[in-house]
């Protein structure tokens, strides 16, 4: 009993956030993963977590391409396809010591402003960025396995053959993405973690939940902008050819995803929900946004390396006000206002909230179907 209290209290803080903003739909739509992640600790429990999922299989007798930049996407997903195994110079040479070619740019890594961390020799600091890369890593690969499962859902429950098309697409990509996060963690940093359990729960909300246009939301629209920020952010501040060179990679696949995500859902949301189901949307949008850019803590790495020297708190609140945390959420907010605004969900119902944070001054940015190669890779 000591242990769930324990771990009730680490995670207070996510759902003292959620009751703050009065979103009982949020709350509600969160509250078993919540439950299953913070304090059953699913996702550490042993070598695989079973996820009952309850979505709906649509068959398209008539297969059709009625959804022309579904189309093009698709044709374009298809062109876009590599091999992990031979696309990538996985000969090159890694060590976490060659200050040639830093894994982790001391001056760019959030622990160059934390005092005791520059009291540490040199080799260990270069132990622990090693560390914390591993640990960013790890919580990619685990979310590329979620977006692999939200994949292969989505593909089935979308009515659209165009978009099953381009679903078994992206299956692909996810797939790959797993294998070369999986690859560089296992040969060239010989280190990985378990799953935080605020991106667990994040993950099961949107196996568990039933509605197509949600997992789209999720997955398509937030995780996968997610990703692009912080592939972005991390990619500018390695100097390892390697890993600059999968994150590239990546991060154009991603592109993709959150282009389809802004497509199937611009009309559906635009001109299909009912005033009643779109606020429902705009407000499990804003409270996961919200969840997901204050919640990329590195509790695990924490706990090996700092948890005999500092609060957890202590910890939270250097995390968050870090200069590489201020550049990941601008790279998430960029990327994910446009696309929100594009597909409907940035009505005047919720822009003073986004305003409260100053999140509106992304909202004319480009969305996800007006970037291009060269915007992406730009961050």
């Amino acid at each position: 009993m000591s242990d769930a209290w324990e771990r009730i209290a680490r995670n207070g803080g996510v759902v003292s956030d959620l009751v703050a903003s009065r979103s009982w739909t949020a709350l509600g739509s969160l509250a078993g993963p919540a439950f299953r992640g913070f304090l059953l600790q699913k996702g550490k429990q042993g070598p695989v977590t079973e996820v009952p999922v309850g979505s709906t299989a649509v068959f398209n007798w008539e297969y059709g391409h009625d959804r022309k930049e579904l189309e093009k996407l698709y044709r374009a997903g298809v062109a876009a396809q590599w091999d992990a195994a031979t696309g990538l110079p996985w000969e090159t040479p890694v060590d976490p010591h060659d200050p040639s070619r830093e894994l982790f740019v001391d001056a760019a890594s959030p622990l160059c402003e934390l005092a005791l961390y520059r009291k540490l020799p040199r080799r260990e600091q270069e132990k622990q960025r090693q560390a914390l890369l591993s640990w960013l890593l790890s919580q990619f690969l685990h979310g590329e396995q979620g977006a692999l499962f939200a994949a292969c859902q989505v593909t089935q429950s979308v009515g659209w053959f165009d978009g099953k098309l381009y679903g078994s697409t992206q299956v692909m990509d996810e797939g790959r993405h797993c294998e070369v996060f999986h690859r560089y963690l296992d040969e060239k940093l010989e280190k990985s973690y378990p799953i935080n359990d605020n991106l667990y729960v994040i993950l099961d909300a949107l196996m568990t939940d039933g509605r197509w246009d949600v997992k789209f939301l999720g997955m398509q629209i937030l995780v996968e902008g997610l990703a692009l920020g912080a592939f972005g952010t991390l990619r500018r501040s390695t100097k390892e050819p390697l890993l600059a060179e999968l994150l590239r990679r990546v991060m154009l696949d991603e592109g993709r995803h959150v282009h389809f995500g802004v497509v199937a859902l611009k009309d559906y949301y635009t001109k299909e929900l009912s005033a009643g189901q779109l606020a429902e949307r705009e407000d499990w949008t804003y409270e996961v946004a919200v969840l997901l850019r204050n919640r990329f803590l590195a509790h695990e790495f924490y706990d090996e390396y700092y948890a005999a020297s500092m609060t957890r708190k202590a910890w939270d609140d250097f995390i968050l006000g870090s200069r590489y945390m201020g550049s990941f959420r601008t790279q998430m907010f960029r990327r994910l206002v446009p696309n929100l605004k594009k597909i409907g969900l940035l009505t005047d119902r919720v822009r003073p909230r986004y305003e409260k944070l100053g999140l509106l001054v992304w909202e004319n940015e480009k969305a996800a179907p007006e970037l291009t190669e060269a915007d992406l890779l730009a961050g």
